[in-house]
């Protein structure tokens, strides 16, 4: 049974909750499951202790995850470690699944940014570092894969710096890279985190040492790589500020730690930078006034609905993340938009797909409500006055299709497996107001590449895509009521509605798009939409 401490009080501060983030084939998968292993919640890479037999755990777990190697869903894992409670929210890294992450990050207090160490800042790490930065989450940078040929130290540091803006601070350094990698020197410990096998090797053992020109590490690496490193980490020492983790917590800087999540190196030392500055539960975004973790009555937001985690009972689980008070197990809690009060009493803590019964849980703790089809992304739920948290949006589409079903007497289902994927966040469903069918949205190929198989796996449904009269959507709205009518009366054929039964237009290319734009000053069009909850 996975054991979560619950005897927790001071609003949570005893919890991490935290995001991975990455480009994809960075390393991000490999890191978290190493980062599960030292921290002792399993006893092998993709194993999990639970329940007296080995499973795998890997936090892909969606069938087309592991046959494709990607991450298309995020998941949670919670897990003890140094006497505190970290929930662990892993990412899909493809583009395509940016709005999955982004409204995964909105559940976060921290996150490690893994870089490739070939690669540098891509596109993708970019993107997802200026969604921390708007929400002024404090991230921790892993250069990861010293174990192969990469770039220089200084530079991946100084490329940071510029491209991000962000000050950086480097915590450990590598002692030598590629075929040469002796491991990682703390240089705020003076220790080597090394191999007993020598250059190359798995980290296994600690070296606690005096110093930089300590001569054992004379001893341990050939003269010209640990001269060709103590250069490099002198420079380092002399031209980047030291950790300031009040500039840290305040977004401005970068704890910087270089090592190989495949080699395990310096892993362990990861774990102590976020069990030491990470923060805890911070205040969360709301109206009509931001929620604080200290508040006395329960509250929380759904960021994310996942349907068909168990295939044998067809379930659908809101992932709550718990903004203040203290959780208990059978509460009744307001579900806000509804206004109908709810009773919890099946929730649940994650690892992966794995679940545990949650008694009780605190600020900062992620929990699983199962429902049907009651909870939305963007609810909120507590005790009390009514709350909206704000910072969870729908984005507008980038790929439209229309959607074949080959077997037109499944037509219900169809139906249901549409709307419990808008739910979830992998499409979005546009219903023409001509009668003329629906409009699948995605931001991206893969997922529609995702929509028809789970269709065919998780609804026995086999579905065709084909090319839609549309290249993107836009919500509408106007202040001026009589414009808006006429908008919609003019334009009836590019009119649809979402599943929230908001108006949204449907451009045939940019240049219809700009040109209707021009056209009809007084209708606003948003390329984003503030879930109600």
């Amino acid at each position: 049974m996975m054991t979560i401490n619950t005897a927790s009080s001071d609003a949570g501060a005893d919890r991490r909750t935290f995001a991975i983030i990455s480009h994809p084939d960075a390393g991000k998968t490999t890191l978290t499951e190493k980062l599960l292993y030292f921290a002792g919640a399993i006893r092998l890479a993709g194993h999990i202790r639970s329940r007296g037999e080995h499973r795998r755990t890997q936090s892909d777990w969606l069938a087309m995850e592991r046959a494709r190697g990607i991450s298309v869903s995020s998941s949670v894992m919670t897990f003890e470690h140094a006497g505190l409670t970290f929930n662990l929210l892993d990412t899909p890294g493809h583009h395509d699944f940016s709005e999955d992450t982004y409204r995964t990050l909105s559940a976060v207090d921290s996150a490690i940014m893994v870089i490739d160490a070939a690669k540098g800042i891509e596109s993708q790490t970019r993107k997802l570092f200026e969604v921390c930065r708007l929400r002024d989450i404090p991230i921790i940078t892993f250069i990861n894969k010293m174990d192969r040929e990469g770039r220089d130290p200084l530079e991946l540091l100084d490329e940071i710096e510029s491209t991000l803006a962000l000050d950086v601070s480097p915590i450990t350094w590598p002692v030598g890279s590629g075929v040469n990698s002796y491991g990682s020197f703390d240089l705020l410990k003076s220790k080597l985190y090394t191999s007993s096998a020598g250059r190359g090797g798995a980290y296994d053992r600690d070296l606690a040492l005096a110093g930089l020109h300590d001569p054992e590490l004379d001893r341990i690496v050939p003269p010209d790589v640990v001269s060709a490193f103590r250069d490099s980490a002198e420079l380092a020492f002399s031209v980047y500020p030291a950790f300031d983790p009040k500039s840290f917590l305040q977004g401005h800087m970068t704890p910087v730690l270089f090592g190989s999540a495949l080699k395990d190196f310096p892993l362990p030392r990861l774990l102590e930078v976020l069990a030491e500055y990470a923060p805890p539960p911070q205040p969360q975004p709301a109206e009509p006034r931001p929620i604080r973790p200290e508040e006395t009555r329960v509250t929380g937001f759904v960021f994310k609905v996942q349907a068909n985690m168990d295939a044998n009972h067809r379930d659908r689980v809101a992932f709550v993340r718990l903004c203040s008070g203290r959780f208990r197990r059978g509460m009744r809690l307001k579900h806000v938009r509804s206004g109908r009060a709810l009773a919890v009493n099946n929730p649940i803590f994650f690892f992966a797909r794995e679940r545990d019964l949650a008694e009780e849980a605190y600020p900062g703790d992620i929990i699983g409500i199962p429902n049907h089809g009651t909870l939305r992304v963007g609810d909120a739920l507590c005790e009390g006055d009514d709350v909206r948290f704000t910072g969870l949006p729908n984005f507008a589409p980038e790929v439209l299709r229309r959607i074949r079903l080959d077997d037109p007497i499944r037509g219900k289902q169809l139906k249901r497996a549409l709307n419990d994927f808008a739910e979830e966040g992998v499409t979005q469903v546009f219903d023409l107001v001509s009668g003329n069918g629906a409009i699948i949205g995605a931001v991206g190929q893969l997922q529609l590449d995702v929509l028809s198989d789970r269709m065919q796996s998780e609804y026995g449904i086999r579905v065709g895509l084909e090319p839609a009269p549309y290249a993107t959507a836009r919500w509408i709205r106007s202040k001026d009521e009589s414009a808006f009518k006429l908008f919609i009366e003019r334009e009836r054929h590019s009119i649809a509605r979402d599943r929230d039964g908001e108006p949204v237009f449907l451009a045939r290319n940019a240049w219809e798009l700009s040109h209707t734009q021009d056209k009809w000053p007084a209708i606003e069009f948003l390329e984003t939409r503030e879930r109600s909850g």
